[in-house]
């Protein structure tokens, strides 16, 4: 079922044939689509630490696209080989969102400023390691494996395009959840006409309150991801919502001190001052714990995926490249190297990345460069057999930081003036981490992508060109995209600040108050960049001293930041981007050893009975670390993918490719690309005040039960077209 097998295969587009495939109208439109659902990824991953597969969205779109263009302009239709070099560039956006927001953020938390330049360098390496790694890979995973790996993204987008070759369009369905969501959240957070999270809190249970962000972007995720992963992790936010955050406030009620790490007594915490300051310990810990497990669970896979790897290589070493069929002609090896040693080059000459040239410079690039070998491995080997949804990215982006950490200590000893574990070496592993995590992601993403080229019969070089065209141009937009999403949450807080006295003639930085209400401080202060325990009660993060040291103002990011009010009264939107915080948390904790670990380790324990009674642990450590209502509507998108299913009589992988994943899709794209617009339309308060309308429309826009309503719109929309009572494609998924 290897050789033979792969041999047995004949393609859609036969070797013979040659058609149009890497044109610039393809990669242009690849290009910008990769660049929309690239940033509608971002702002999924800062929300609730995950992404949805971009690819089939795309292939659709770019056979309607193309389609539309030939009837309104008189131009040839696309190919299927063109229509696939679009979804190939496309793809690579979701995949480097994916690693940007679950490392990128946590700069932010270890004190340092978040530089475009360090964004967009690290995205761009990593996607340009994630393709070069695949390029020796392809042979042994996509061709010589062919009826083993299914790599169900893949193969589900090689027959879109192929049915959508033969005629029918449902394009129309994502366009209309698109239009919907874009609509709805306009009047939702652009003109306030309702409440974005409706709560209320439980009188006869303490501490524990009931909530739901009513976002379509989260109920699509829902729904996509299907009814078992969205219970598991509703169920993570019960316990954390409706145990643990209780049990602490029933049991530190009546304590008479702060209980570390907090700084303020229990019976004075909100439940978001108890989950900020205990919880996310917990979910930490539970999340790692999962990420580990999952990555023991494939070690077999793993293992043999290395093996096959290498023995692929080294045979295809000593033998002539069969470039004489189109359909194997990949990119030669030689890049590979070159494009290699460029990284390791260019990882010691950006200095927002902290190596340098040196032995300090040479040893992160090679790190980069080995667990980016070993891990794009995994990555492309886990996704052919249990697909991109559930790989365990974040595992392999732990144990990379892990390992990174712990060959620091080891130097540490061997060299203790190497500055292995002060504050320089946590940027440095961050930076080696968020490399090896993008390319990992864009690994599996590039070979689903390959696989899908195998199947329609694509010329796997012009697929390897389009992938590296199309993360360099989604990791220069996703840069940007992360620093508006951050400034438009940030917050100048003031606050009763301990009495610490910061090294003002060590601190170089200078800095104005910025943002709505800043025109009455006009002064400049010192920039005190604080890591977890650096300085006694004093929490991690960006602070503004004065002359004399004392701390004026908290520099509160839109990322991982907890304040929601501005200097005028105004309110921002937070994001929780809830494994960048993770990354943070293993740094210190290794480097400083000052991390609570009886919290992580409760987290640990959480995940281990999981494990034992069969529940996968990672979606259900990902739910405890979110905040209840960002699951809740997650939940509800299962629920409606198992109504809907049960409506069709289908089973739900015989729904994957329904007209509710296409709806779903639209209500993702719609919602985040929204909610960008918005967050940056936030930066303006004049305008901003402008388009409130809650305070002239009365008491009813601050009412739960509008909020409700409203959802309840949508939430009937996707259920009918997941029953295929509405928007049913008369054609075919194409």
């Amino acid at each position: 079922m290897s050789e033979a097998h792969a041999a047995a295969h004949k393609p859609y587009v036969s070797d013979d044939q040659v058609l149009p495939e890497f044109t610039w109208s393809a990669v242009l439109v690849g290009a910008v689509l990769g660049i929309v659902f690239g940033a509608s990824s971002l702002y999924l991953v800062l929300k609730v630490g995950m992404t949805v597969s971009a690819s089939i969205p795309v292939a659709v779109l770019s056979i309607t696209l193309f389609r539309l263009a030939s009837r309104m302009f008189g131009i040839r239709r696309a190919t299927i080989l063109e229509n696939n070099i679009v979804q190939t560039t496309g793809s690579a956006g979701e995949s480097i969102a994916f690693g940007v927001g679950v490392t990128m953020p946590a700069l932010m938390i270890l004190g340092y400023d978040m530089d475009i330049a360090r964004v967009m360098v690290v995205s761009s390496l990593g996607g340009l390691l994630g393709v070069l790694m695949m390029i020796p890979l392809r042979r042994v995973f996509i061709v010589k494996q062919h009826g083993q790996l299914p790599y169900p993204e893949g193969t589900a987008c090689a027959d879109v395009l192929i049915v959508g070759e033969q005629g029918g369009s449902s394009a129309k369905t994502v366009f209309t959840g698109f239009g919907i969501a874009v609509l709805y959240k306009v009047l939702m957070s652009g003109l306030r006409l309702w409440k974005d999270v409706p709560e209320r809190m439980l009188g006869f249970f303490k501490g524990a309150a009931v909530s739901g962000e009513v976002a379509p972007e989260l109920l699509g995720v829902g729904y996509i991801i299907g009814t078992r992963i969205s219970c598991v992790m509703v169920a993570g936010g019960i316990l954390a919502s409706w145990v643990l955050i209780p049990a602490i406030k029933l049991f530190g009620d009546g304590l008479s001190a702060p209980l570390f790490p907090a700084t303020k007594l229990i019976s004075e915490m909100s439940p978001a001052e108890i989950w900020k300051s205990y919880i996310l310990y917990i979910g930490a810990g539970a999340v790692a714990a999962g990420g580990i497990i999952s990555l023991f669970q494939a070690l077999p896979v793993i293992v043999g995926g290395l093996k096959s790897g290498l023995a692929d290589i080294k045979a295809g070493a000593g033998k002539a490249k069969a470039a004489a069929q189109r359909t194997e002609d990949d990119m030669p090896t030689w890049i590979v190297f070159a494009g290699s040693a460029l990284i390791i080059l260019i990882v010691a000459a950006v200095p927002q990345l902290g190596l340098g040239f040196g032995f300090k410079g040479l040893m992160g690039g090679l790190l980069i460069v080995l667990f980016g070998f070993l891990f794009v491995t995994v990555s492309s080997r886990l996704t052919g057999e249990i697909g991109s949804s559930s790989n365990p990215i974040s595992g392999m982006t732990v144990a990379t930081l892990l390992l990174t950490c712990l060959i620091f200590v080891l130097l540490s000893k061997l060299d203790p003036s190497g500055g292995w574990v002060g504050k320089g070496a946590r940027l440095t592993a961050l930076s080696i981490a968020a490399v090896v995590c993008i390319a990992a992601s864009n690994g599996g993403t590039t070979s689903q992508d390959l696989k899908t080229g195998f199947l329609v019969g694509a010329t796997p070089k012009w697929q390897q060109w389009s992938l590296l065209v199309g993360s360099l141009t989604s990791a220069l937009v996703i840069g940007a995209t992360l620093l508006v999403l951050n400034d438009a949450g940030t917050v100048y807080a003031k606050r009763d600040f301990p009495a610490v006295t910061a090294p003002v003639g060590e601190l170089h930085d200078v800095e104005k108050v910025k943002g709505p209400g800043a025109e009455a401080d006009a002064a400049d202060y010192k920039v005190w960049r604080l890591g977890e325990g650096d300085a006694p009660g004093v929490p991690a993060g960006k602070y503004l001293v004065d002359a004399e040291g004392r701390i004026r103002y908290l520099v509160d990011p839109g990322i991982n930041g907890v304040e929601t009010v501005r200097l005028d009264g105004s309110h921002v939107q937070k994001y929780n981007a809830p494994k960048a915080r993770l990354m943070s948390l293993i740094i210190d904790g290794i480097l400083t050893q000052k991390l609570p670990w009886g919290l992580v380790l409760l987290g640990v324990a959480i995940a281990l009975v999981l494990e034992l009674c069969g529940v996968p642990s990672l979606p259900f450590a990902v739910g405890v670390y979110l905040p209840l209502s960002s699951s809740t509507p997650i939940f509800m998108g299962g629920v409606l993918r198992w109504a809907a299913d049960k409506w069709t009589g289908k089973s739900e992988a015989e729904s994957e490719m329904s007209p509710g994943i296409l709806f779903s899709s639209g209500y993702i794209a719609g919602g985040a690309i929204a909610g960008i617009a918005i967050a940056m339309l936030s930066l303006s308060p004049k305008l901003t005040d402008a388009l409130d309308l809650s305070a002239k429309l009365g008491a009813w826009t601050q009412s739960d039960l509008t909020a409700l309503l409203a959802f309840g719109v949508l939430t009937g929309l996707l259920l009918l077209v997941g029953g295929e009572r509405w928007l049913k494609d008369e054609g075919s998924a194409g």
